[in-house]
C-alpha cells in the first residue's frame, strides 16, 4: 500500500505501469491534463467558479425576462440542486474503481458504456460544449471590449497544463465575483424604471413560448461546468487513505456557494429593475456610472480569458493525445503551438461569423449542456452502481434525467429561432 500522502497514479491508475514503455509515461507527463496532481482544494475551488460562472451569468436577467417570475426563480433554484448532485456524482466516481482514476469525461464513459460506445456518447457532447463556450466567450469578450470602448472613448473611431494555468483561474475567478456584484450593485443604483412592464416580451402566444424555451437554454448554459470536472479532479493528488474526492468536493461547494452569490442576485435584481427592457446581456444595458460599468466589461475579459483556458484544456488534451500517441508526431512546444493557434484562430472566425450571443447561450446550453451536466452523470450512476429500484437515489437520478432531457428538447429549439431572427439583421461586412 501506498504510504500516506504518497500520489500513487503512478502506481494504481496504471494496473501495471511497468508495462508501459518511458515513452508512453514521458507522453503522458506531457499531455496537460496528467501532466501534474499538485493542485489543492483551493484550486478546485476556482476552477470551477471559473468553469461555471461566465458568460451565461450575464444573460440570467434576459432569461428571467422571457420566463416570469414564477417559472424563471423555479428553474434557476431547481438548476442550482440539480447540477450540484450531478456534479457529486462525478466526483465520487472519479476514483471508483480501486486502482483506477478517471482522469477525463470519456474514460468514465468508456466504464460506463463499453470502450467504443463510451467514446461515441461523451466526446462529441463534450467537444461540442468546451468548443461552444469558447466561441461564446469570444463573442461575450469582443461585447465587453465593445462597451469598454464606447463608454470610456466615445469620441475615438476605432478599438485600438490545469495547474499551469491555476493563477489565470484564480483571477479569472475572482473577475467573475467581481462584475456580478457590480452588475446587481449598480442596478440597484439605478432603480427601478419608471416605465418597468414585466410581461412577456413577445405579443404572440407562439413568440412567448419560443422565447421560454430560449430562456430554459441560457439558464442550463449558465450552470455548464461538468464538461471540465474529470479533468480538474485529474490534476489532484491522491493516495489510499486520501482520495482526490474530499479536497475536490470541498472546492465544489465553496464553488457553487459562489454561484449563487452571483447567480441570485444579478438574475432577480436585473430583471426587477429593468423588466423586459432589459438587453440579452445586463451589462450593456447599463451605462452608469460609466467608470464602473467600464470596469466590469474588462472584469468580463479577464475573466473570459481564464474560462477560454478551462474550456479549451480538454480540447488541446484530445488534439495533442490524437497527434502524438496516434499520428506518432514528437511531443514538442512548437506542435503546442501550431495546434493550439489553430484551435484559437477557428474559434474566433466562428465567433466573428456568428455573433448571436443569446441564440447561442440557448442553443448550445439545450443541445449539449443539458445531457453532459443534468442527465449524462445521472445515467451513469445508474449503469454502474445500480441502486435498488424505487430507492431515493433512483428516484433522484430519474428526475434529474427527465428534467435535463426536456431542457436538451426545449432549449435548443428557442436558441435556433434566436439565432435565426439575428441572423435576418446580421452583416458580416459593415
Amino acid at each position: 500500500m501506498a504510504k500516506e500522502g504518497q500520489s500513487y497514479e503512478r502506481s494504481s491508475y496504471y494496473k501495471d505501469v511497468d508495462e508501459r514503455s518511458a515513452e508512453e509515461r514521458a507522453i503522458d507527463d506531457w499531455l496537460p491534463i496528467t501532466s501534474s496532481r499538485t493542485a489543492k482544494w483551493w484550486y478546485s475551488a476556482f476552477h470551477n467558479v471559473t468553469a461555471i460562472v461566465g458568460a451565461g451569468v450575464l444573460g440570467l436577467p434576459y432569461a428571467m425576462s422571457e420566463m416570469g417570475w414564477g417559472p424563471g426563480v423555479t428553474v434557476l433554484v431547481i438548476s442550482w440542486f440539480v447540477t450540484l448532485y450531478s456534479l457529486w456524482q462525478m466526483v465520487e466516481m472519479h476514483e471508483m474503481v480501486p486502482g483506477k482514476r478517471f482522469d477525463r469525461y470519456h474514460e468514465l464513459g468508456q466504464h460506463a458504456f463499453g470502450e467504443k460506445l463510451g467514446l461515441w456518447i461523451v466526446v462529441p457532447q463534450q467537444l461540442i460544449v468546451v468548443v461552444g463556450v469558447d466561441i461564446v466567450y469570444m463573442i461575450t469578450g469582443g461585447q465587453s471590449l465593445q462597451k469598454f470602448h464606447d463608454l470610456v472613448c466615445k469620441n475615438c473611431e476605432c478599438l485600438p497544463s490545469f495547474n499551469s494555468i491555476s493563477a489565470v483561474s484564480l483571477a479569472a475567478a475572482v473577475m467573475s465575483l467581481s462584475y456580478s456584484t457590480i452588475a446587481w450593485g449598480a442596478s440597484i443604483d439605478k432603480g427601478v424604471q419608471p416605465d418597468v412592464q414585466y410581461g412577456y416580451i413577445s405579443n404572440s402566444t407562439a413568440g412567448t413560448v419560443f422565447n421560454f424555451f430560449s430562456a430554459l437554454g441560457s439558464v442550463v448554459f449558465a450552470y455548464g461546468g461538468h464538461n471540465v470536472v474529470m479533468e480538474i479532479q485529474a490534476t489532484m493528488p491522491s493516495s489510499p487513505d486520501k482520495p482526490s474526492k474530499g479536497p475536490m468536493w470541498k472546492g465544489v461547494l465553496v464553488a457553487y456557494i459562489v454561484v449563487a452569490i452571483c447567480y441570485v442576485p444579478v438574475a432577480l435584481i436585473g430583471y426587477t429593475m429593468f423588466g423586459n427592457a432589459v438587453r440579452e446581456n445586463i451589462l450593456i444595458t447599463l451605462e452608469e456610472p460609466t467608470w464602473l460599468i467600464a470596469m466590469a466589461n474588462m472584469f468580463v475579459v479577464v475573466h473570459l480569458i481564464g474560462s477560454y483556458q478551462i474550456y479549451a484544456m480538454p480540447v488541446f488534451d484530445m488534439m495533442e493525445t490524437v497527434l502524438v500517441k496516434k499520428m506518432k508526431f514528437r511531443p514538442t512546444w512548437y506542435l503546442r503551438l501550431v495546434s493550439r493557434s489553430t484551435y484559437v484562430a477557428f474559434t474566433t472566425f466562428i465567433a466573428i461569423t456568428f455573433p448571436f450571443f443569446n441564440g447561442l447561450l440557448a442553443f448550445f446550453g439545450g443541445f449539449a449542456f443539458a445531457p453532459t451536466t443534468y442527465f449524462l452523470p445521472c445515467i451513469i450512476w445508474l449503469t454502474i452502481h445500480k441502486p435498488r429500484r424505487f430507492s431515493l437515489s433512483w428516484f433522484a437520478n430519474w428526475v434529474c434525467i427527465i428534467f435535463g432531457v426536456a431542457l436538451m428538447i426545449l432549449g435548443p429549439i428557442g436558441g435556433l429561432r434566436q439565432i435565426i431572427i439575428q441572423a435576418k439583421t446580421y452583416k458580416f461586412y459593415v
